[in-house]
């Protein structure tokens, strides 16, 4: 099997690439040098060049609030640049998996979304990721979405790395106690990627690790397991105020995973503990 991994510079793309290497699968990873998502010709060009088997599409733009002002340039990158690469798949009839995220749910309820519930966006990020989703589903057969929450790996900032850096200094951080999710480890997600894409068990999952708790309590859970000393203060969502409105409850259902035979990902404290080992 032969495979690109887009946004190999990302946190994702990065893990993704290695899993691949380390199961000796043929692959490439690419990045803005070898293509620009926002050239429909170059994107498809370069697809149709390699011809991969399948394409990994990690690569997206990710800034959620700089997303509510450039709003052109991130509707182009992963709604127009995930219609080119699905168009060029279709060509060559490769697989495609793509990377979406909670943010396509508007966050309501406390009960964990399926992966068929209608999406409803609250933020202009996850209103591109959604289009992105459409995109996909218009033009492919072949597809796998795969929506995860709150990233964390070696290759790129995160929560976990800016906790840290503020803990060094500071004895005391207000962090959102009423958004709940499921923080997800790279690592461990890319190795469900890799394990999906050699499968024709297509349609849309959600990957992340097991388990939820608030931005406030895996701050907690971050000094705990560093050993530093840091008060944190559980605040609203509306004492910090952001430019694009958060879900405040990401929670997301992994039982199409068991059901189509895919293990599910550790728990969060778990894959944690191995990210702090790791950096």
């Amino acid at each position: 099997m032969k495979v690109l991994v887009t946004g190999v510079n990302g946190q994702l793309g990065h893990d993704v690439l290695e899993r691949l290497k380390a199961q000796q699968i043929e692959c490439l990873g690419v990045g803005r040098l070898e293509f620009d998502l926002t050239n429909e010709k170059e994107t498809e060009e370069f697809i149709l060049g390699y011809h991969p088997q399948a394409v990994i599409h990690c690569a997206a733009y990710t800034a959620v609030d700089q997303a509510e002002i450039e709003k052109e340039l991130c509707t182009t990158v992963n709604v127009i640049g995930t219609g080119a690469i699905a168009r060029a798949c279709r060509k060559i009839d490769a697989k495609l998996i793509y990377i979406s995220t909670d943010y396509v749910f508007n966050g309501r309820g406390e009960v964990p979304f399926e992966t068929d519930v209608q999406p409803l966006p609250i933020n202009y990020y996850g209103k591109t990721k959604f289009e992105g989703e459409l995109e996909v589903k218009k033009v492919m057969e072949k597809y796998f979405i795969i929506r995860t929450s709150w990233v964390f790996g070696c290759n790129g900032n995160n929560f976990v790395k800016t906790m840290l850096r503020l803990g060094k200094d500071k004895k005391e951080l207000s962090v959102v106690s009423d958004q709940v999710g499921s923080p997800t480890y790279t690592w461990d997600l890319a190795k469900l990627i890799v394990e999906m894409v050699v499968t024709e068990k297509y349609g849309i999952y959600h990957g992340t690790n097991e388990g939820y708790c608030s931005w406030y309590e895996f701050a907690c859970e971050i000094f705990r397991q560093t050993k530093l000393d840091v008060k944190v203060i559980p605040i609203k969502s509306e004492d910090y105020p952001t430019k694009a409105v958060r879900p405040k409850n990401s929670r997301l259902s992994k039982d199409k995973l068991e059901a189509e035979g895919f293990n599910r990902l550790p728990a969060w404290q778990d894959a944690l503990r191995r990210y702090l080992l790791e950096i």
